[in-house]
């Protein structure tokens, strides 16, 4: 009997920053991540991290540069571990490093097709400059990705066509604001409020979005905001919301992703040791990896 194949080598790239958001205890969740060893190897699959990257200290005013900095060195992070043939794995910090994250993903795939990308999150963070109240800018990177919004949040590299709303669908959504919530409706994105998700179930949503982000595209990822789940249950994370998903749910959804070749990176943000309870949260982190990597070492709780 021949050797089990190889799998891509999953490598956790860490983005320390809490530039865009208002919560501080967010940039210490890679290192806490890291420190709690959360992510490990299995007989398949191997879990190295790389690099954790920071952006240095600026003032309020400062933080669109802050951010540009940091998506500018992730995007090329994210690119090279691709570029290698292996799984990156972002590790957040405030969710507006997803505008590197996916920046980095469309480049690599640029040759071979359009990026499809489910998005589980409370927020739409759709805003741009013009309907944003907070000008927090981790509520921006869905809008950036889609080609809206600040020029300095969208330019990292080469010119790369915008992600085409078609191929981006929003899971778990609770929590938003009218102008946001105006821009996703006339693009066509597809929203699965949590109401939704109650109605129908959490398994056939995430099919349904699955389906979607694959039916055009040359590969897909995977973005989780922490705040999706219910804060009873997950504490620790930038922007508790209520009545969010529990842990077990998701972990079963992304299960189904388990040796995909064309799920090629994943995201997990928003994660603040601060708050957390027990580690619950950090766990949780932990059990997402795990429910997608092949012959997990331990079942997803």
């Amino acid at each position: 009997m021949s050797e089990p194949k190889p799998e891509r080598s999953i490598i956790v790239i860490g983005a320390a920053s809490c530039a865009g958001a208002p919560d501080p205890g967010c940039a210490a969740g890679p290192d806490a991540l890291h420190h709690y060893e959360v992510f490990h190897d299995t007989p398949l699959q191997r879990v190295a991290w790389d690099a954790i990257l920071r952006v240095p200290r600026m003032p309020p005013q400062a933080a669109l540069i802050a951010v540009s900095a940091l998506n500018r060195k992730l995007a090329e992070k994210v690119h090279g571990v691709l570029d290698e043939g292996n799984f990156p794995l972002v590790v957040g910090g405030d969710h507006s490093c997803a505008i590197g994250t996916w920046s980095g993903a469309q480049r690599a795939l640029a040759d071979r097709g359009a990026l499809g990308l489910i998005w589980i999150d409370a927020h739409m963070d759709s805003h741009t400059f013009d309907t944003t109240q907070s000008g927090q800018l981790h509520g921006m990177p869905v809008a950036s990705l889609l080609g809206r919004g600040h020029a300095a949040l969208r330019a990292f590299g080469p010119p790369l066509p915008d992600l085409r709303p078609g191929d981006l669908c929003l899971i778990g959504v609770r929590s938003y604001e009218a102008g946001e919530a105006a821009l996703l409706h006339q693009l066509g994105v597809r929203v699965y409020t949590m109401d939704e998700v109650r109605a129908r179930g959490l398994r056939a949503v995430f099919d349904e979005a699955l389906a979607r982000v694959r039916a055009r595209t040359a590969g897909f990822g995977v973005s989780v905001d922490l705040d999706a789940l219910d804060p009873e249950e997950e504490p620790g994370v930038g922007s508790p919301v209520p009545g969010g998903i529990r842990c077990a749910e998701l972990a079963a959804a992304l299960a189904r992703l388990r040796g995909d070749p064309d799920f090629i990176a994943m995201e997990i943000v928003e994660y603040n040791p601060y708050r957390d309870r027990d580690r619950a949260t950090a766990d949780a982190a932990g059990a997402f990896v795990e429910a997608v990597t092949p012959l997990a070492s331990k079942p997803a709780r």
